[in-house]
């Protein structure tokens, strides 16, 4: 059905309108000509931007893995402002058409921006039709190469591998997916994090999604993924773990 919406390797592993002075900020501020490099001296802020998955949508807190990841770094007391960009049913091709614009508007380079993004269960659901998929394989890969390239070419990056929706065809093209992305990720030297199949072995992942929509967990089932993103090496590597 369409979303609305191991040991881990460190490399595997629409706003509302701006003010003036931000649009005249975008309007100067090439990201890929101009790389912002991290600084400890100020505050990191992050976009999450992705899908319903990232949005979190199914779970009654509010809080999905996103919310979740990023209150416990705000409890170790780091100085954190996160940014939920996950939209429901949005595939590659929609990311890759706003995350620029979107991210532009959040992260002035007098913060320490980051970018993390996880998407692609969408890509690889039945378009209306229910003949075709959404977004074909290969431009899923396309896709993704050209925003990872871009956004690492301007701040640190991050990608989460795409969750499973609870149905078998569309499963095993997601699964398929996620590989993919593995190698790729590697070829553009963005770490990646692999998380299809600690969710689909969670039993609490599969109970909350078969409770609610078929396809979203709640509270358990993201904590199972936030806490994969706690350990991995590449995500603590930016908060000095």
């Amino acid at each position: 059905m369409p979303l609305e919406s191991s040991p881990l390797d460190p490399r595997v592993e629409r706003p509302g309108q701006a003010s003036l002075a931000v649009r005249e900020r975008i309007c100067v501020v090439n990201p890929i000509a101009n790389p912002v490099r991290p600084s400890m001296n100020r505050t990191m802020r992050i976009c999450f931007i992705g899908d319903s998955f990232v949005h979190g949508t199914g779970d009654d807190a509010c809080l999905g893995w996103v919310g979740r990841v990023c209150a416990a770094l705000r409890q170790q007391g780091h100085d954190l402002t996160s940014y939920n960009l996950g939209i429901r049913r949005d595939t590659s091709a929609d990311i890759r058409q706003r995350w620029q614009r979107e991210a532009l508007l959040r992260l002035p380079p007098e913060h320490d921006g980051r970018l993390v993004f996880s998407f692609g269960a969408n890509d690889c659901c039945l378009d209306d039709t229910g003949r075709a998929v959404r977004v074909p394989h290969s431009e899923s890969i396309t896709n993704a190469r050209d925003v990872l390239t871009a956004a690492k070419a301007w701040l640190p990056t991050l990608m989460v591998g795409p969750l499973p929706v609870g149905d078998t065809d569309v499963d095993t093209r997601v699964v398929a997916l996620s590989a993919a992305f593995a190698p790729l990720c590697a070829s553009v030297g963005v770490p990646y994090l692999e998380v299809f199949h600690a969710a689909a072995a969670s039993a609490a992942w599969v109970r909350e999604a078969a409770a609610g929509d078929g396809s979203h967990p709640n509270a358990q089932g993201y904590a199972i993924v936030g806490e994969a993103i706690q350990r991995w090496p590449a995500w603590r590597a930016w908060h000095g773990a």
